[in-house]
């Protein structure tokens, strides 16, 4: 049914059918208010959270006058300059410290890895006596302070005659029984179809731990290793007390055995934490996507 003409310069409008609404397109985005308000806050958060990072990174370019100065200013009236890090690297042997740390944190992430992923899977797939007791001792033994095993793992290393060795610093660190909580969590999820499937077709524990379930669990084990390099990184107080010698320090204690006889050097301090912390910042630009992938989908996040 038409609907009925309307004379023209009558003044009288055309009825017209109700438009329908245009169809949501799936590249489409629709910002509501609250998109819009979340997206405010995260920047809010995300600036308060480099403020701290901006105000180092200005301090580390500025003379030790000026960083003493007060009030301070995020400019300096001199000018910024690179002081602060000719001295920090003309005092100190920063290659030597940076292969230190970076030897002895890839071959802690290794170990941590493997021997978590390897424990992890019988605690999720295998059945053996004592099983739910082992767990329950590894379990707790992550609320265990590190510090509280100092002495003892002390001892134990001046035993074993790895005092001021690299087998000194990496071995009390590799053991993450955290890593095998949260990889058990995740093997916990993998559909055991799979490795039925593949025990029907004669594949055995060994084969189907490394050709199904370490492919699968790529997200979850890059996670891993980004959290545990990072930690082994960032330690400073066990490689502090198991070293002596200057040439086996890492970064971290290298950095702090460079003193000046004229107090604190508020600008070489910052441009030591800087120079320290780089390596992390290019670990983690680099990748982000598998943290926030590791996290969405497994322990990490509350999952």
């Amino acid at each position: 049914m038409t609907a009925p003409a309307v004379a023209p310069g009558s003044g009288l409008r055309a009825p017209t059918a109700d438009r329908a609404p245009r169809p949501h397109k799936p590249g489409q985005r629709r910002f509501g208010p609250l998109a819009v308000a979340s997206v405010v806050v995260l920047i809010v958060l995300a600036v308060l959270w480099l403020l701290p990072f901006l105000w180092s990174l200005s301090t580390s370019f500025k003379s030790e006058a000026d960083a003493a100065a007060t009030p301070q200013t995020w400019l300096p009236a001199g000018g910024f300059t690179l002081d602060a890090y000719r001295a920090v690297l003309e005092q100190g042997n920063i290659p030597t410290w940076l292969f230190n740390s970076l030897f002895t944190s890839v071959v802690i992430t290794v170990i941590v890895v493997a021997t978590s992923a390897l424990v992890a899977y019988a605690f999720s797939r295998l059945d053996f006596a004592g099983k739910r007791w082992l767990y329950i001792a590894t379990i707790a033994s992550i609320i265990v302070p590190p510090q509280v095993l100092i002495v003892p793992l002390f001892y134990q290393m001046l035993a074993f005659n790895m005092v001021d060795t690299y087998w000194g610093i990496i071995l009390p660190q590799a053991i993450a029984p955290a890593m095998v909580f949260v990889l058990k969590k995740f093997f916990d999820q993998v559909p055991i179809e799979l490795e039925d499937a593949a025990r029907v077709d004669g594949a055995g524990r060994v084969r189907v731990f490394f050709t199904i379930l370490l492919p699968l669990s790529r997200p979850i084990l890059g996670a891993v290793s980004i959290f545990v390099f990072i930690g082994a990184w960032n330690n400073f107080l066990w490689p502090f007390i198991v070293t002596n010698d200057a040439s086996l320090l890492t970064l971290p204690v290298g950095l702090q055995t460079i003193k000046s006889a004229y107090g604190i050097q508020y600008a070489q301090n910052m441009a030591a934490a800087i120079l320290a912390a780089l390596p992390l910042i290019l670990v983690f630009l680099f990748f982000q996507r598998q943290i926030i992938k590791g996290i969405s989908t497994t322990g990490f996040g509350g999952q």
